[in-house]
């Protein structure tokens, strides 16, 4: 028997916790979770319109998949830098095991939607009219849109010497044709593709006077698929197939002789629209010849081909729900509550100075973080504000207070991060636009993402300078507020205070790393810390005492955590892990990970709060924006703090606690990879009694 002690095999021959059985890989454990997102789509529990909008999501999840994560192992194995993750595995039995479980979960995903959500909104009257069922009225009405909406702006292309095959954008939708005949020119033109206007909309709702239902809506693939002889006259089009084509959407900026990063990134945010094809999705009916020339131009095979019972880019249904007013398909709206001891009315700056605040968003307000800005950016004693911007927004109410504060004369110090992915240009934008209103902006570290979530405010109070600080698990984002859980700390705190100033003059100027009083903060502390704090409970473990370690996170993936964890685990440690998304960790394993359970919640709100809780800690339990796993513990700089008073440290892991024991909406992961849903409760989930404890 393996004994905690020793962590010896029943040969006593030690334990290798090196090896690969002992970690799942972390792709498919990234396609795991948007499984686990899919899955919410049948759960009845939640409205039809939130069912439909989880289906879109893992849709959305999908492409980013294979944008980013599919996109680097093919990229990794064309360069021929293959290197296997914690498994063992080579990327390419893991693309192939990837598109095996793909083809098998995008079958589902059309199951679902085409057998089960376009049904049952059918029956609530929301209806997506095919082309068979179009009335003589609607007809003319699509065919009129045609005209005046398509025909101005499409630009079909023939395939010739003269007009290769186009490159088209990451993406988008397009039609493959099939023609017969001669053209103007003579040409007896064989095929030719459609790209669709990116500026139409993907669904189009019918005026409510030619349809019975409430809501009727035509795909735009309908319309053109029926209109397509328009755009070739004189020719027969004997068929007509969308197609999309996926693209590598990462890029890495080479730092080494950049002059100007905003300058390389703007020039490399063109490249990402068309980069190398990872992935090929055809309309099901789409006949074996012309796939074949689909994947002839893209560079691919038959394991990165998808044939499509539907539409080819289900996220652009998204605004479907806005378009029908149908409160009883959705969830009940809740005003987010103001903490106890603040209103919307105060000085906040007295409210700070009193007490600590902790906040849990979505389920309390975020506009606190926005009040304190925007007094600061009034506040004639207010001398200075530093804040990080990672994801904020286009229209962000930060951002505009941040531009009156520097107009307003305050040294007003943004570090924003342009390298946050998929908001490289929305970032580049306000950073032009804070830099206009005279503040200062730099970009960060070469090298090191700036993903720490601070705001620092510096006040003139009775000829004594003092620091305000905000520190966030989330982004300063008020719509991701109303979407992520996460948590936010205001505080007067002199010690947290002086380090966050001290972690802002790491951005912003040189010099050596100053030693922090409360926060942990990477890539300096923090990883050798939380291996410090797993430690401890380890040794206090075999002195005795109760060990108790619960890491909640969006993934985890950073071997020496995971090893730690496994010790402390033979140890006999009880190890409870929240973790929504990639876990390497195979929890359940004799003598090994016996003591360990892992968890991930999914829900109405996306869970992205990362808090850290050890029982024989002092402090005991931290909030942080960073996850555990090696790009944030090791690339980034992220800041973890510990939150200090008891009553707020208590609260805490009381919430902590409804996550673990959440009947809900709790995914157990088992040892062979496996996530188990809990038996469904009557009772509530933990979100929906955090809504009710802390809401309106």
């Amino acid at each position: 028997m393996t004994t905690a002690a020793n962590n010896k095999t029943p040969d006593d021959t030690p334990i290798n916790l090196d090896d690969p059985a002992y970690y799942i890989n972390r792709e498919l454990s990234h396609l795991a979770f948007n499984q686990r997102v899919l899955e919410q789509a049948l759960d009845t529990s939640h409205p039809l319109l939130e069912r439909l909008k989880f289906l879109l999501i893992f849709s959305s999840n999908l492409d980013e998949f294979f944008e980013i994560r599919v996109a680097g192992l093919m990229q990794s194995i064309r360069l021929e830098r293959e290197t296997a993750g914690l498994d063992g595995a080579p990327p390419k039995e893991i693309l192939e095991k990837i598109s095996v479980a793909c083809q098998e979960v995008v079958k589902e995903q059309y199951t679902i939607l085409n057998d089960i959500l376009i049904p049952e909104m059918t029956q609530e009257n929301i209806h997506f009219i095919r082309r068979k069922d179009w009335t003589p009225e609607q007809r003319e009405w699509v065919n009129q849109f045609i005209d005046q909406e398509v025909l101005p702006i499409v630009s079909p292309i023939g395939l010739d010497l003269a007009h290769p095959f186009p490159r088209l954008v990451n993406k988008s939708l397009n039609f493959i044709v099939s023609l017969e005949g001669n053209d103007a020119f003579g040409r007896d033109l064989n095929y030719a593709i459609i790209p669709a206007p990116r500026t139409l909309p993907r669904i189009i709702q019918f005026p409510p006077e030619l349809c019975n239902a409430s809501h009727s809506f035509v795909f735009l693939s309908s319309m053109i698929h029926e209109h397509a002889e328009k755009l070739f006259p004189g020719m027969k089009v004997e068929g007509c197939y969308q197609f999309r084509i996926t693209r590598n959407a990462d890029f890495d900026v080479d730092v080494e002789g950049i002059a100007d990063l905003a300058r390389a990134l703007r020039g490399e945010l063109h490249s990402r629209r068309f980069g190398t094809a990872v992935r090929l999705e055809v309309a099901d009916n789409c006949p074996e010849d012309l796939i074949e020339i689909l994947l002839n131009e893209t560079g691919l095979t038959e394991s990165e081909l998808y044939r499509i019972h539907g539409p080819v880019d289900l996220k652009r249904l998204m605004g479907v729900p806005d378009l029908v007013d149908r409160p009883d398909l959705t969830y009940p709206a809740f005003t987010p509550a103001m903490p106890k001891g603040m209103t919307r009315k105060d000085n906040i700056f007295n409210a700070i100075s009193r007490k600590d605040y902790l906040l849990h968003h979505p389920f309390e307000s975020f506009s606190p973080v926005v009040e304190l800005l925007r007094q600061a950016a009034k506040d004639p004693d207010v001398v200075a504000i530093k804040q990080t911007l990672y994801r904020t927004g286009s229209q962000s109410a930060l951002v505009d207070a941040l531009i009156d504060a520097a107009r307003n004369g305050k040294e007003v110090t943004a570090v924003v991060e342009l390298r946050a992915r998929f908001d490289e240009e929305e970032n580049l934008e306000l950073a032009s636009r804070l830099q206009e209103a005279g503040a200062v902006v730099v970009y960060g570290v070469v090298g090191y993402k700036t993903h720490a979530k601070m705001l620092l405010i510096v006040r003139r109070e009775q000829h004594e300078f003092k620091r305000y600080i905000h520190l966030g698990t989330g982004n300063y984002h008020s719509g991701n507020a109303r979407l992520y859980t996460d948590y936010s700390l205001l505080s007067a705190s002199p010690d947290i205070a002086l380090d966050v100033h001290r972690v802002f003059q790491q951005l912003t100027g040189m010099g050596k790393t100053e030693k922090m009083a409360a926060i942990l903060h990477a890539p300096f502390t923090l990883k050798r810390q939380l291996l410090k704090l797993i430690d401890k409970e380890t040794i206090a473990q075999r002195e005795g005492k109760k060990g108790h370690i619960i890491l909640k996170c969006n993934g985890l993936t950073e071997p020496k955590i995971i090893h730690a964890l496994y010790k402390a685990s033979q140890a006999g440690v009880k190890v409870d892990l929240i973790i929504r998304g990639m876990c390497c960790l195979r929890p359940n394993i004799k003598g090994v990970s016996d003591n360990i359970k892992v968890h991930s919640i999914i829900g109405r709100f996306l869970e992205h709060s990362r808090v850290y809780y050890f029982a024989n800690g002092t402090p005991s339990i931290y909030c942080a924006s960073a996850d555990l796993m090696e790009r944030n513990l090791n690339r980034r700089v992220e800041t973890c703090f510990p939150i200090q008073q008891p009553s707020l440290a208590n609260r805490l892991l009381e919430e902590l606690k409804l996550y673990i024991d959440d009947p809900k909406q709790r995914w157990t992961l088992q040892s062979d990879g496996i996530y188990l849903q809990s038996i469904d409760a009557p009772t509530h989930g933990a979100q929906n009694t955090l809504l009710q404890n802390l809401s309106k």
